[in-house]
């Protein structure tokens, strides 16, 4: 990686870690302190979240032909505002319906700037080149949560849960948009006879349903384990403490697995990536149920194990399509593909909160299954470039 590439991964990472920490992963911290001011229920606030998640994918396609066009730098910018503006709207909210409209504003802000974008921009900066630098961004926004959750709950205890949104919305102004504005490269647009051949359409074709079935299935699975992990542990056997432990595994797990695809896994097809990461959660919930999750060494290792596939499978996203369709239309691909995965991962919480009531740990049978069918998938797309 030159330096020049090298400069803009640590800008994208930097800005996406920001971006990560202030959206996706908010209402971890600031969902009962914010229901209880508004009026509203916890599962209330939980519910506009995954709204705005289902509005994200919804406008993800338009997004990424936008990137197409345009390139990414400015649409990266825009979400810098789009979100300091919703945050802001939410740490100013004083009623049910301005808590609802904040958080659509943020998932507006949150189709705008988190990975398709940044992915479809270094699709559109290095074309087919791209997969070192994607790999890249992830390795240091993987640590969104590590850094995130910490310092929201620092500014909960300080400064209450509407100072630490405003803080938020300063950090998006002050730091990540000039950032982006100043460290990505800005890429020529496309000539208008070129973005009136590309605009029409991408072919749905047999390789395009097949990863969107995959990342749906995967964000399905991520989506479920990033808000009940410590509860299915529990119900498999482990103590309280032993699952907390067990969750702190995942990030480290998740870096550990990027490093390694910046590694060994690099000199390889990302689809060869994907398919060994799909399995690994599957094989975690093998040990944990033959195993038991009265052990903490049990319970830390299903973590380290899905935290390791989840990591992978979250380059996949950017790489996968990358390598097996080219540049061309990339952004617009990303967001058909990706339309799915986001629809599921806000689905995801409802879902496996009523499995694992019903069933308890026997909820980890069906996320299993739904990434052994990912895997299915993935050994079905073909490398060729040419129509099936």
């Amino acid at each position: 990686m030159g330096r020049d590439q090298l400069r803009v991964v640590l800008a994208l990472g930097s800005t996406q870690t920001i971006a990560w920490a202030s959206s996706y992963y908010l209402p971890a911290i600031l969902a009962d302190p914010i229901a209880r001011d508004v009026g509203v229920s916890s599962t209330e606030v939980f519910a506009a979240f995954s709204i705005s998640l289902i509005a994200s994918a919804l406008l993800g396609p338009r997004i990424g032909r936008t990137i197409d066009v345009f390139g990414g730098r400015g649409v990266l910018v825009v979400s810098n505002v789009v979100l300091a503006f919703g945050l802001a709207a939410l740490g100013l909210a004083h009623s049910q319906a301005v808590m609802w409209l904040a958080w659509l504003v943020i998932g507006l802000g949150m189709s705008l700037g988190l990975y398709d974008t940044a992915f479809a921009a270094l699709g559109r900066i290095y074309g087919t080149s791209a997969r070192p630098a994607i790999t890249g961004i992830t390795l240091i926004a993987g640590f969104a949560s590590t850094v995130g959750w910490p310092l929201t709950a620092w500014g909960l205890a300080e400064y209450g849960w509407r100072w630490t949104c405003l803080g938020w919305a300063l950090a998006h102004l002050c730091v990540a948009l000039p950032v982006n504005l100043l460290l990505i490269p800005r890429t020529e647009r496309t000539a208008p006879e070129a973005a009136h051949t590309a605009k029409p359409s991408v072919p749905i074709d047999r390789r395009m349903v097949l990863l969107s079935v995959v990342f749906a299935l995967a964000w399905m699975v991520s989506g479920a384990m990033a808000a009940h992990l410590p509860r299915i542990l529990e119900a498999s056997g482990s103590s309280p403490a032993a699952a907390v432990l067990a969750g702190t595994l995942i990030g480290p797990a998740q870096v550990a697995a990027r490093l390694a695809e910046v590694g060994f896994l690099g000199r390889f097809h990302p689809l060869l990536s994907a398919r060994l990461a799909s399995a690994l959660h599957p094989i975690g919930v093998a040990l944990l149920a033959l195993l038991g999750g009265a052990s903490g060494a049990v319970a830390g290792l299903f973590a380290v194990l899905h935290g390791a596939g989840n990591g992978v499978m979250t380059i996949a996203r950017g790489t996968v399509p990358l390598a097996v369709f080219g540049p061309a239309n990339y952004g617009y691909r990303l967001g058909l593909i990706g339309a799915p995965a986001r629809l599921a991962q806000g689905v995801a919480p409802i879902l496996f909160g009523a499995l694992i009531d019903r069933f308890g740990a026997g909820a980890l049978m069906v996320s299993a299954a739904m990434s052994l069918g990912a895997l299915v998938c993935l050994l079905l797309v073909h490398v060729a470039p040419s129509g099936d």
